[in-house]
């Protein structure tokens, strides 16, 4: 096997805390050293534009497909993603199927004088480049505006101080990986907020005929959290969800068997759709294709253009 493992990341100061904790997990599992292992910062599409909804710009593959590019062209041998930004269906020649331990997929506020949701004012602005967590809050309080943002933590946060909105919705993970977890005003239970599936969780992709890195990543993956994973992701395979999908997936592990909670918005965001069902952790793929489906039939298509 070649001596140097190239690990590649968005260039993001989060992104390069995961692919950092995915180089110790694998030095830790393996007997290779920290110079054996190089991580390689990719720009991707997604970082790029930042003033305008992902949907418009072409969707998940966006902080994805320039890392999954050079897996392809063999340029890297890792690619880092968090899970949650990830197209459903897996890019042909390639295999997602390594997760680190999973982080805390929950979400969280942070807020102008630190005020709680239901402390905020009628009409305050709420950021966030998400349809799934608009409609959430308002399914919570309806009496608010909703206005896009994107951009990395620390500028997000900055457009709260600069006044340009009350209140943002981000993930625990990221925010908690920052070290920023002072900033917070509120955390929300995944019961009263279902997370995006794969929240919380870090992917590592590689090229399916790599059976050198395919036996180096199975000796990190976490397997109560690929359970997780692959249950959650079947959620959004069945619907065929894409960013403009509104929906929310969310299991945990009970000793052996898995529970999965999902819900799912029409387009305008006026119906939800719910449903939770357990199986055998086995049987955790299937569970998922089994949710996605039945939302699919109670939505009848409304959640699509």
């Amino acid at each position: 096997m070649k001596k140097k493992i190239i690990i590649g990341s968005r260039g993001s100061k989060l992104a390069l805390i995961y692919a950092q904790n995915a180089k110790d997990k694998i030095i830790q599992n393996t007997n290779l050293n920290d110079e054996d292992v190089v991580i390689k910062k990719i720009t991707t599409k997604g970082d790029q534009v930042q003033d305008i909804r992902l949907s418009e710009l072409g969707g998940k593959g966006l902080f994805s497909s320039n890392i999954e590019d050079e897996l392809l062209d063999k340029k890297i041998d890792i690619g880092v993603h968090a899970l949650k930004d990830m197209p459903a269906i897996e890019t042909i020649g390639l295999r997602t199927d390594a997760f680190l331990e999973r982080n805390d997929p929950r979400e969280i506020l942070i807020s102008k004088d630190k005020k709680k949701l239901k402390e905020l004012k009628a009409k305050a602005i709420i950021g966030t480049s998400s349809y799934r967590r608009e409609f959430q809050i308002k399914n919570i309080r309806s009496d608010f505006n909703y206005k896009l943002i994107r951009g990395n933590v620390d500028t997000r946060i900055q457009k709260i101080n600069d006044g340009l909105y009350d209140a943002i919705i981000l993930s625990y993970a990221g925010i908690k990986s920052l070290s920023m977890v002072d900033k917070i005003a509120e955390v929300f239970s995944t019961q009263e907020i279902i997370p995006s599936a794969g929240q919380g969780i870090i992917s590592l992709q590689c090229r399916n005929d790599d059976k050198d890195i395919i036996s180096i990543l199975d000796t990190v993956n976490d397997q109560k959290t690929s359970l997780r994973a692959h249950a959650e992701r079947n959620v959004l395979k069945v619907l065929e969800g894409d960013c403009e999908t509104a929906v929310g997936a969310h299991a945990v592990i009970d000793g052996d068997e898995i529970i999965l909670e999902a819900e799912l918005f029409s387009l305008d965001g006026t119906q939800r759709f719910y449903e939770k069902k357990s199986s055998k952790i086995k049987n955790a793929e299937s569970l998922g294709k089994e949710v996605g489906q039945i939302l699919k039939t109670k939505s009848n298509n409304s959640y699509k253009k």
